[in-house]
């Protein structure tokens, strides 16, 4: 599947995977993801943590950085510079 077809058939994707099937995605004609149904063991195998756990750590990652603009109308002018 193209990443082009995945885009607009997401859905389907889904459908297939949790039917079982294995999907590749290419970009440009090369192998760039695997999609596949996800197991117990694959789950153990990756270390997935809780969303609880991951989000915490991501606020506190946060919470040490210094701010890239000092307020949403500098960060949205930034942005439209840059258009």
């Amino acid at each position: 599947m193209t990443a082009k077809d995945l885009k607009n058939r997401t859905g389907d994707a889904i459908r297939a995977v949790s039917r079982g099937e294995k999907i590749v995605v290419t970009l440009r004609g090369k192998p760039v993801a695997f999609f596949s149904p996800v197991t117990e063991a694959l789950i153990e195998k990756d270390s997935l943590r809780p969303i609880e756990e991951a989000w915490r750590d991501i606020e506190e990652a946060l919470k040490k950085r210094k701010p890239k603009f000092r307020s949403s109308k500098e960060a949205i002018r930034w942005t439209r510079r840059r258009a």
